[in-house]
Order: C-alpha cells, then structure tokens, then sequence
C-alpha cells in the first residue's frame, strides 16, 4: 500500500470528503437502527419475557393469530395443562387501558398494558411483577417513572383502587408500559374495559405434540420470537424501519462506489505507469482496497462515535437502543457494502493498458 498512503497523504481533501460522506451515512444508519430497536424493545419486551418455550393464541380458520383478538376459553386451558409432555401451562391475560396516581386524582393518567397472571407461575421479568392479593399491583419501571408512584403507592384503573407491591424491570407492550394483576383482579378490570374477562395467551413449557394439541383446540404455538407478527404494530413498524435502513445500505454502497470510480479514473496514468514498471494486477488490486478500507473504517469509528454520543444523550427522551445488534452490526455491514461499491471501481484497475504510460495515445 506503499501508493496508497502516499495518495492518501498528498489528497487529503479528497479523502475528508470522502471519510466525512461515509462518517455521516454511517450516523443515518445507526440512528435509525437504534431507534428501531428502541421501538421494538418498546413493542414487544413484555412478550419475549413471558415464561413458557411456546405461547398459544386463539385463532380461527385462515384468520392470523392477534394477541388484541385472541381469548382461550376455560376448555381450551384445560385442554392444553391436560395434555401429555405439558410441564406448565400458565394462562395469561393482556389488555390495554389507562392508569392514574389515586393521590393526583387522576390527573397523571397514562396508558398501560394490564397483565393479568398468577403469583406462583414460572419466574420471568414479566410474572415478578404478579401480586399475590387483588387489591394489589406491580409496575414496570416506564409505568412507575409515567405514573410517579413507587411501592406503597396506589393507582386507580377503571374505577378501582390497588396498592402498589413492586416495581420492576422496564417492559412494554404495543408502546405501554406494563402492569401486573392477579388473574381475579384482571378479569374484573377486563371486564369494566368491555372484554370477557377470558385470558389471552398461554405460556407453555413441556415437550407435547404441539401441531397436535394446537389442531384440537383451534390455537396456535410459536416460540416467542415467532409471536411477535402476532402484534400488528410490530409487523408494520419494523417492516418501515427496515426497509430504509436496507435503502441507506443501498445508496450508502452507491455513494463509495462512485466516489472511488471518479478516483480511480484520476489515478488511470499513474496506474498505467505501474504496470508499466512491472506491478501485477492483484497488487494494484490491494492497494486501492486497502485505501478504501482506511478511508471506510475512518469514517464509520467517526459516525459510530457519534452515533453512540447522541444516542446517549436522547435515550431520555427517545426509545434509542444502543447495542451490538445496533451499533457493530449496521458498522460491518457499511464496511462490506463500502468495499463491495469501491471494488465495482477497480476495473479501470484491471484493465489499464501500460502502453498509456508511454505515450500510445498521443
């Protein structure tokens, strides 16, 4: 890379520009990845912690399951704990309503994810939260930082008054924080709410023949994972971020691609001249992937940099999460997409004619 360097020292306005594009991109992207994946966390945190190796949701024939539609029966319970290989089936209800501080006299109300669960079910993040009394509650931590209550407090929720027992970890369900009932208590609030009081999905943990026992109840089992398309919000949300985080990859690869071709056929003479002098194709080859890599990894530590600097300072008041998933992910794939645009370039490398560096073409 001996060329290289030298090119990279004598250019340097160039390649700011250059690494100043790629940083900023690279910033675009983090972003957004991070803000998906904060939004996410906020959609479905509460259903990828529930106990249980599948969950089960009430579907009909040619219908996707939904966890706003899906209610099991007392039979379909039964039928699912019955069943051979079950170890625990533990019945879960899920719906969305408002919650206020009693002390503010309604005036903190805020939407809330009730979860109604029994105290003794396998421990989670989620069942921590179960209180063994109906007049009791637990909170999520977003619901008691929205709420401003803390242990010993007490929250109204459809007219009715609980005490709060524990505060826990920070879940959420379709953008609400979540709030924990006994089964009783959950089913009366459903109730007042305009639904059955039925629960609405089963945590499932065992080995039984999950198509079979599914078949005879008209449910469904999935892995958590699986369930989330089961979330509308979900299925539509992350399907708009990807698919433009998926089109700044595209013009992220574009954008190296073109500014390493205009380079490249800059350097068409000098390169001649090397092959000229006896240097091989896959010399040549090296040398201008290598520059490009330095001027990529450059440029990303500096849009990662800032990426994980701004996240820091709006995660309070954005749902951005910073992780592996978030940060070194979208930073690979930027340095594989910027090498795979800037080796598009890299024919006027290979097929310069050394007889340009002797004058052939005048």
């Amino acid at each position: 890379m001996f060329v290289a360097w030298r090119d990279l020292r004598h250019a340097r306005g160039r390649f700011l520009l250059i690494g100043a594009v790629v940083a900023l991109i690279t910033l675009l992207v983090g972003f957004l990845a991070g803000l998906a994946g904060g939004l996410a966390a906020q959609n479905v945190s509460a259903v990828l912690n529930l106990p249980g190796d599948r969950l089960v949701l009430q579907t009909s024939a040619g219908a996707r399951p939904s966890f706003s539609e899906s209610t099991l029966s007392p039979e379909t319970v039964s039928a699912w704990r019955d069943a051979d290989g079950v170890r625990d089936a533990t019945a879960i209800g899920i719906v969305q309503g408002r919650a206020s501080d009693t002390a503010s006299g309604g005036s903190t109300s805020v939407g809330v994810a009730l979860f109604g669960m029994p105290d003794d079910a396998p421990a989670s993040a989620v069942t921590d939260l179960a209180p063994r009394r109906d007049g009791e509650i637990g909170l999520s931590a977003g619901a008691a930082k929205d709420l401003g209550v803390g242990v010993g407090g007490h929250v109204s929720i459809a007219g009715t008054s609980y005490r709060v027992t524990a505060v826990g970890g920070d879940l959420w369900y379709s953008h609400t924080p979540v709030v924990a009932l006994t089964p009783a208590a959950w089913a009366a609030a459903d109730g007042r709410l305009g639904g059955t009081g039925e629960p609405t999905v089963l945590a499932v943990s065992g080995s039984p023949d999950w198509d079979a026992v599914a078949s005879a109840t008209g449910t469904i089992a999935n892995p958590p994972l699986l369930s989330l398309t089961a979330l509308e919000t979900f299925t539509s949300e992350i399907g708009s971020l990807g698919l433009m985080i998926a089109l700044l990859f595209g013009v992220s690869a574009l954008v190296v691609g073109a500014f390493f071709t205009v380079w490249t056929m800059q350097r068409s003479a000098d390169i001649a001249v090397l092959k000229a002098l006896g240097a091989s194709t896959a010399a040549l080859v090296r040398d201008a992937l290598g520059q490009a890599l330095v001027v990529l990894v450059a440029g990303i530590g500096v849009g990662m940099a800032a990426v994980v600097g701004l996240g820091l300072l709006a995660g309070g008041a954005l749902p951005f999460l910073p992780s592996p998933l978030t940060s070194a992910l979208p930073a690979a794939a930027m340095a594989l997409l910027g090498l795979a645009g800037a080796a598009v370039a890299l024919r006027s490398v290979t097929s310069a004619d050394p007889l340009t560096a002797l004058g052939s073409n005048r």
